[in-house]
């Protein structure tokens, strides 16, 4: 359960405190008149998007959130204490979904963004506010008012910049470990990856933000394999990367089948914009890799890129075509004279 994207969460505010009913009664003070006071407020419900979280994992052991309710009005105009409020921390990149899973409630796309889910009830007046020159003795006060109770979703889209597509073993994982700090699982088998892995790349004393998301099947997009769950992920990224794996038989196959899938899948990704790249051509002779590269380029209408995750040829070029997707804004620039971290050394 290291990583989970979709929570399930009950919350209620608190309800408002009942008006008092109470009258002064001091020696010598015939007619005290009224003095009730009011109810607290209840507490709300909110949701804050904090840094240093990329996973909702603390919704799987806790998914109840009520805020207390306040406290009635007592007499001598005291007025009830107002209930604490309920923050939720979310990941930065958090929906807010409805019990529906499709009426957005909040998208919490920046850090420290703060929405109301459930207000708290209003506190009820007390007898005190009642009082007129008809009415010199009210002995009636509102009662607070209820709490909302409602039940919301939570889901991630974790917020990258490139967002990497592939068949499995296309060599994804390899391209991240080989580009940024990321160690995400390598295997020669499919499926080694479980779960997106975020990678910070950087090129040209630029850096930008890197997703990793399981492999797409043909079929993907009605469950088989990993299905399509993961796609979200990659929603927010400004373009996204498609690997294809050059020591495949099927080459125009394996790409239109990522294609299919993304197209299926409903979102804005058919949209987003696509950079084709032939990997692993390290494993590859020279009229292997013209063929493979020819057959690619047929099948995606355009021209694709070359390159090699273990070997690291063609691996720059690659990055300087993302970086100059990129709008200017969502880059992060280093400081002059700013280095990669030096390995440790005991």
């Amino acid at each position: 359960m290291k990583f989970l994207d979709l929570a399930k969460v009950y919350i209620r505010s608190g309800g408002g405190g009942g008006g008092c009913v109470s009258f002064r009664r001091e020696k010598y003070i015939e007619f005290g008149g009224p003095d009730g006071g009011d109810g607290g407020d209840g507490g709300s419900v909110y949701a804050e998007a904090v840094d240093g979280l990329n996973t909702l994992i603390d919704f799987r052991y806790q998914q109840h959130f009520f805020a207390r309710s306040g406290q009635p009005g007592m007499g001598k105009q005291r007025t009830g204490k107002d209930g604490d409020d309920i923050v939720l921390r979310v990941p930065v990149g958090t929906e807010i979904l409805d019990e529906d899973q499709e009426t957005v409630i909040a998208d919490m796309t920046e850090l420290g963004q703060r929405v109301e889910l459930a207000r708290g009830g209003n506190g009820g007046f007390g007898n005190l506010h009642f009082k007129s020159s008809t009415n010199q003795a009210p002995r009636r006060a509102n009662p607070g008012q209820e709490g909302v109770e409602r039940t919301i979703w939570l889901r991630l889209k974790l917020i990258a910049d490139v967002g990497l597509l592939g068949m499995p073993n296309a060599g994804k994982s390899t391209f991240l470990a080989a580009t940024s700090n990321a160690r995400p699982k390598i295997a020669d088998y499919p499926f080694t990856t479980l779960h997106p892995n975020l990678g910070v790349v950087g090129v040209d004393n630029v850096e930008f933000v890197v997703a990793d998301i399981p492999g797409l099947i043909d079929g993907a997009s009605e469950g088989r394999g990993l299905g399509d769950l993961f796609l979200g992920h990659v929603e927010r990224c400004a373009i996204l990367l498609h690997l294809v794996d050059g020591t495949s038989q099927t080459v125009a196959e394996d790409y239109q089948t990522i294609i299919t899938e993304i197209e299926a899948y409903d979102g804005p990704l058919a949209s987003k914009p696509r950079l084709t790249v032939l990997n692993k051509i390290d494993a590859l002779d020279e009229d292997a890799l013209a063929e493979a590269k020819a057959e690619l380029e047929e099948a995606s209408g355009g021209p694709a890129m070359t390159m090699s995750g273990v070997s690291g040829d063609g691996v720059t070029d690659v990055l300087r075509a993302l970086r100059s997707e990129i709008d200017d804004d969502r880059l992060r620039h280093r400081k002059a004279g700013e280095d990669e971290p030096a390995p440790w050394q005991p």
